[in-house]
């Protein structure tokens, strides 16, 4: 299934030119607002779904190629990235134990640098995660040690380094063959949070929301810790990013993708509690406010003038959450916003 509207190149706000870009995972918690910041700067997107008529919306907006298939599906992706100028790689392909997170992941990032090398794509954007990094370790950066603690990290981790170590072919064992033009970046979020952003449209909204918009509407009290937290990011802030990459001329960089504050679960009952002033919970904090681990977020704002507080679009999340809750203790249906692999 196809549905395609064509555009004639011409230049961009940025003065650069309107791209082809081809998108995997782009209906998904983060894809739905790289999608979308996208085709506002004027570029094509060509995107992989594996459920098209879930989310018709995009069947109908201007300058998208809606193609239907999975990240498995290799010759679907190779006929798809055909005289694309960029590739956004976001899809998650996931597995149980070790081979199948080789196979269903690695093995396709991988498969799609090379496919995008040989059809010429300029530009490849890799998603990766915090999670390749393994632990927190306060202020560490883009320039610590890769030490994932599972699976998921470490399939992250090695799609990372075939990123980066794709810089030629071999024309034998050892011997060294054509060098690779392909320019190649990689994202690291950390907690991203989103609403959907079409009709139709996913969420990856954490059961620390839903939990506590939950009992805040059924006025039920909550204890939480005032450390228990993180440096929460918005699927829209972070496609800012995605952007400003997919656009530039840059090669080899990897970028973490966080907000510049710490907020706590604690902190996020109180605005839920605050915005429901008919409720009668009360949010207890079962400690005091302790130093907090930091991940380094200067890099974005050095090179690309980006810094996030998530403030304002974490208060239109938890509204959402709470509506969601009201509408579930009225006995009302919600849209079921979970896209698993």
């Amino acid at each position: 299934m196809v549905v395609s509207t064509t555009i004639v190149p011409q230049s961009n706000i940025s003065g650069g030119f309107f791209m082809n870009i081809f998108v995997t995972g782009g209906t998904g918690n983060i894809g739905q607002y790289v999608t979308l910041a996208l085709l506002e700067r004027g570029h094509h997107v060509r995107l992989l779904t594996r459920t098209p008529d879930r989310i018709p919306a995009y069947q109908t907006m201007e300058n998208v190629t809606v193609i239907k298939g999975n990240i498995l599906e290799l010759d679907v992706m190779e006929k798809a990235l055909q005289g694309c100028d960029a590739v956004v790689h976001i899809a998650l392909g996931w597995g149980n134990d070790p081979v199948e997170m080789l196979d269903h992941d690695t093995r396709v990032t991988a498969f799609l640098l090379d496919a995008a090398e040989r059809a010429g794509v300029k530009n490849f954007v890799y998603t990766s995660s915090t999670a390749a990094m393994g632990p927190l370790r306060d202020g560490m950066d883009e320039t610590d040690l890769r030490m994932p603690t599972d699976l998921y990290g470490s399939t992250k981790a090695s799609s990372e380094l075939y990123m980066l170590g794709f810089r030629q072919y071999y024309c034998r064992q050892g011997g060294y063959g054509e060098k690779v033009k392909l320019r190649r970046n990689i994202i690291r979020p950390g907690y991203t949070f989103s609403n959907p952003a079409v009709p139709g449209g996913a969420s990856q909204s954490d059961e620390r929301f839903k939990n506590i918009a939950e009992a805040i509407v059924n006025n039920q009290d909550l204890t939480l810790s005032r450390n228990d937290g993180t440096q929460f990011l918005s699927s829209r802030q972070i496609a800012q990013l995605y952007v400003k990459l997919v656009e530039s001329d840059m090669d080899e960089e990897i970028f973490l993708a966080l907000g510049k504050n710490f907020i706590s679960w604690y902190d996020i009952a109180c605005m839920a509690k605050e915005m429901t002033p008919g409720s009668t919970s009360k949010v207890i904090a079962s400690d005091e406010e302790g130093h907090h681990a930091l991940y380094g977020v200067g890099k974005m704002e050095r090179v690309f003038g980006l810094a996030f507080d998530s403030g304002e679009d974490l208060k239109e999340h938890i509204a959402w959450n709470l509506e969601r809750a009201q509408a579930a203790k009225e006995g009302k249906a919600t849209h079921n916003v979970l896209h698993v692999w």
